[in-house]
């Protein structure tokens, strides 16, 4: 028998005993149960992993798959203005369009002027003429274009657009002036149209692809009009001056702003 204090008693093995309700009959624990108890109370204490470790899968290591958000509009938006900006800055955008269209306007009252000449120095005249007004339209209309869209002309892709004019130009310039030293009037449309084109499709390769559209158009032209009849060599003039600057001129503007 324990000893007995206050509401309980000791049993054997020192575990303090609360005497069972009033009026039940009090059954001590036996060691074998005691022995049980402690042995419960240390498995459920030790050895009992807590719930939120219980289902850690050491081989689950694929990451969690989530849905792909599609791009907003401003996104998309955001990505063409890249886009844009870097197309602008890899290739010289201010070709004057009207300002093309103004010089095949020219051309065409030039060619109609030079087809009324009764001599063959006085056609060579209206047709230089219409040269110094078609350079002088050019590079205005194309100063504006390239100030109004901040294209600086001389200096990356604008400074390779112009510089690419140059050389063919200048050959066209010097050929002309040996052609009229020995009076191959009729060589010379052929002549200006195809180094022309040349120009064109050379300063054309750091610019938009109708500026060298239109410069391959303007060597077929000059082709042609070497190999066609000498005295149809006005009208490939008004044609390829005429016709082609007018056409791309348009395409130009209004494709690529002016």
């Amino acid at each position: 028998m324990g000893s007995q204090s206050g509401g309980g008693r000791f049993e054997g093995g020192g575990e303090w005993v609360v005497p069972p309700p009033w009026g039940t009959e009090y059954t001590p624990k036996t060691d074998a149960t005691q022995a049980l108890d402690r042995s419960l109370l240390c498995y459920t204490k030790y050895l009992t992993l807590p719930t939120r470790y219980a289902t850690f899968d050491l081989m689950d290591t694929e990451p969690a798959q989530h849905p792909e958000t599609p791009p907003t509009a401003r996104a998309i938006e955001d990505l063409r203005f890249i886009r844009e900006t870097m197309a602008r800055a890899s290739s010289f955008t201010a070709v004057p369009g009207w300002g093309t269209v103004a010089i095949g306007v020219t051309a065409l009252v030039a060619a109609a002027v030079a087809a009324r000449q009764a001599t063959p120095d006085r056609w060579l005249l209206v047709w230089l003429t219409e040269a110094g007004l078609a350079l002088a339209l050019g590079v205005t209309a194309m100063a504006q274009k390239a100030r109004r869209l901040k294209a600086p002309l001389l200096s990356g892709a604008g400074a390779r657009f112009v510089f690419g004019l140059g050389p063919p130009l200048l050959a066209g310039a010097v050929l002309t002036a040996v052609l009229h030293d020995l009076r191959l009037f009729d060589v010379m449309p052929g002549t200006w149209l195809l180094l022309y084109g040349t120009a064109i499709v050379t300063g054309g390769a750091f610019s938009v692809r109708a500026v060298r559209v239109m410069g391959l158009c303007f060597m077929l032209a000059g082709v042609l009009a070497i190999m066609a009849p000498l005295e149809w060599g006005n009208g490939f003039l008004a044609a390829g001056f005429g016709g082609i600057n007018i056409f791309f001129g348009a395409l130009i503007a209004l494709k690529h702003g002016g």
